[in-house]
């Protein structure tokens, strides 16, 4: 598993990020590594940086971390946390404009596949071309 890309989602909903989170695991499996995170620190729609870097934590491989959002708040956070992470990790976090369970899917379904992240990111980022 540790060859794999990792897979993070990120939403402003505690219960969107654990129901994607739910459909990939059912669809993949264990194959890949996942975390998720959603919702503002005191409870209510939102996200965090520090949840944000919890979850790339969480799902951490030495092929890379590809992170799925949901809305534009979730994409500056997760910005922000990929440039909290060491500096030997920051190139290996990418995150992928796409539909955030349509994209969570193809991407994790690549990632259990072998893919690099480059390809990960690629396939989840032509769900909106």
């Amino acid at each position: 598993m540790s060859g794999r890309v990792g897979i993070v989602i990120v939403s402003h909903s505690a219960d969107v990020a654990r129901g994607a989170a739910d459909m990939v695991r059912q669809m993949v499996g264990p194959e890949v590594k996942l975390a998720h995170c959603g919702g503002a620190p005191g409870g209510g729609l939102g996200t965090d940086v520090a949840a944000i870097l919890a979850a790339i934590g969480a799902a951490w491989s030495a092929a890379g971390v590809a992170i799925l959002f949901d809305l534009g708040g979730a994409e500056t956070n997760s910005e922000m946390a990929i440039e909290l992470l060491p500096a030997e990790r920051r190139g290996r976090v990418a995150i992928c404009r796409a539909p955030v369970v349509e994209g969570a899917v193809i991407a994790s379904v690549e990632a259990a596949g072998g893919a690099t992240l480059a390809e990960v990111r690629a396939a989840a980022e032509a769900l909106s071309a």
